[in-house]
């Protein structure tokens, strides 16, 4: 095939035609009429020679074709998009940009109140958008919708750039009522009532079995290695709740050190390491391909990671 033949502008209408798989939806991304996607999916099939979208009970499926075809399309839009990106020099202390960030409850906790404190000081005119992970898909990230996202993440699209914001450990915390804080080992631990605390990743999450301990996390399953189970009373995915429900004088939440740390100044709540070993726990912050050379984002990510060495100081793990 020649190259010289392909118009840019049907790459990008396969890229959406295979990414929606409906061609109205499609216009509407594209902000063109139907027959005009309708046409683009003709010149499309004409030129590739394959049907690319066939229609079945369950709507239009990509061919085999189209599947081999959609990464590659994505890559190339993608680094040509960011090839062509315009260079600017960026004054923080006059900017009024908008940086819309996707932070879990326990980077929302942590690190957003001193990057605020941050930018009020230096870049006054600055706001923050913060979204859940509900709120937000990886494609959202991807398309560059979204500045930063700031999570725990198991696995990432290669694509993605990321770097590490710190690791944290985790402690058990409790009502200063609470008897046991006075004899907290293993077995006092397995004894009491519990707070569950969600790990929260991209969009809605379901409702919790106590007996599912692969979607429970990190401190069950190192409490299933020593064969242990704790009796979990609530479940909840906000860390500030269980933070609060901490003290109620027969519950005890485990939660990442950094994120208790909040609260160490409360004389009505103790905070002690817990009676058994947990893997430490990996903070990243994630964000497009689209934005990495951009001079406002460079800047953004600096100040991100010097208030996270700020706070990596104040409370070693």
């Amino acid at each position: 095939m020649n190259i010289n033949k392909i118009d840019l502008n049907l790459l990008i209408y396969l890229d959406v035609l295979l990414r929606e798989c409906n061609v109205t939806r499609s216009a509407n991304k594209l902000n063109i009429t139907q027959p005009a996607m309708s046409n683009g999916l003709k010149r499309l099939r004409d030129l590739l020679g394959d049907p690319l979208l066939v229609r079945t009970s369950e709507g239009m499926k990509p061919t085999e074709k189209a599947l081999r075809l959609q990464p590659i399309v994505r890559k190339v839009l993608l680094e040509l998009e960011e090839a062509l990106q315009p260079e600017a020099d960026f004054n923080e202390s006059t900017s009024t940009r908008v940086f819309r960030i996707m932070a879990s409850d326990y980077a929302a906790s942590t690190v957003i109140p001193r990057l605020l404190n941050r930018l009020r000081e230096f870049a006054p005119g600055i706001t923050l958008d913060i979204m859940t992970p509900s709120d937000v898909t990886f494609h959202d990230v991807e398309a560059g919708k979204i500045d930063m996202a700031i999570n725990r993440f198991e696995e990432l699209p290669q694509s993605f750039h990321q770097k590490s914001v710190w690791f944290d450990t985790f402690v058990c915390m409790m009502s200063s009522r609470n008897p046991i804080k006075d004899h907290f080992d293993i077995d006092a631990y397995l004894a009491a009532q519990h707070i569950w605390v969600s790990k929260t990743g991209f969009g809605v999450g379901v409702g919790m079995d106590p007996n599912d301990v692969q979607k429970l996390g990190w401190v069950d399953e190192a409490l299933q290695t020593l064969d242990h189970k704790r009796s979990i009373r609530v479940f909840t995915r906000s860390y500030h709740t269980a933070m609060h429900l901490a003290l109620e004088q027969d519950l005890i939440a485990t939660l990442p050190r950094k994120v208790a740390m909040v609260n160490k100044k409360n004389p009505d709540l103790v905070i002690l390491d817990p009676p058994f070993d947990i893997p430490k726990i990996e903070l990243k912050m994630i964000w497009s391909p689209l934005l990495h050379h951009d001079a406002s984002h460079i800047w953004f990510r600096r100040q991100v990671i010097d208030v996270a060495n700020e706070l990596k100081a104040q409370t070693k793990t």
